[in-house]
């Protein structure tokens, strides 16, 4: 296996990695729109869909590579076109870039009993919003994605130019065997002629 065959097995499992929390993320918003008898918005529900297409790709072109090698080219340009695809997608999720998740909030008060005087002050705490942490991490797993679908786009094109080049070496090789295998049997035809040749002309002698 070449080293950019062994690159791009590589980075297709870091996409199947990052693509499947993604996709467990959106299902449950997904759902919970669904389970409300509400709409999915269209930011969730275009990253949803574009995550799973990816997934499902990755996956088939992971456990089949020993046949997409033969059609790399093929590979490289659907790729690309996930590479648009996500790009689209995290466009429209594009507001979860500005989104701040944690914030400091006061969650109670606390009373200290020092023996001459008592102490008292409000408790302070990082609180994290989990359903607006879930969509950064999937706008932020998206635009990773984005990033190694391009990169396998590269190593689907190297690998089919080796492929392609590994082919012609192929073909080049059966070519000249066929060549030398012609000219053997070309000379070995000529001692029997002019054998030939010299009976007969001494049979007219």
């Amino acid at each position: 296996m070449s080293f950019s065959g062994f690159s791009f097995i590589l980075w297709r499992m870091l996409e199947i990695i990052t693509l499947i929390p993604t996709l467990g993320m959106l299902a449950w918003f997904v759902h919970f729109y669904d389970s409300s008898n509400q709409r999915t918005p269209t930011e969730i529900l275009v990253l949803f869909i574009v995550s799973v297409l990816g997934a499902a790709w990755a996956i088939g072109t992971l456990f089949l590579y020993t046949r997409a090698k033969h059609s790399a080219g093929f590979v490289a340009f659907v790729d690309l076109l996930f590479v648009g695809a996500f790009i689209g997608a995290v466009v429209t999720l594009r507001d979860m870039a500005k989104a701040d998740c944690t914030s400091w909030d006061r969650t109670g008060v606390y009373n200290v009993d020092l023996g001459i005087v008592t102490v008292s002050g409000n408790k302070w705490g990082l609180h994290t919003n989990k359903l607006c942490a879930m969509l950064k991490a999937c706008f932020a797993f998206g635009i990773m994605n984005c990033i190694f679908f391009f990169i396998t786009f590269v190593l689907a094109l190297l690998v089919h130019r080796h492929h392609e080049s590994r082919d012609r070496v192929v073909v080049k090789r059966e070519t000249s065997h066929v060549s030398r295998h012609g000219h053997r049997s070309h000379r070995s035809r000529s001692p029997r002629h002019s054998h030939h040749s010299r009976r007969t002309s001494s049979h007219y002698v």
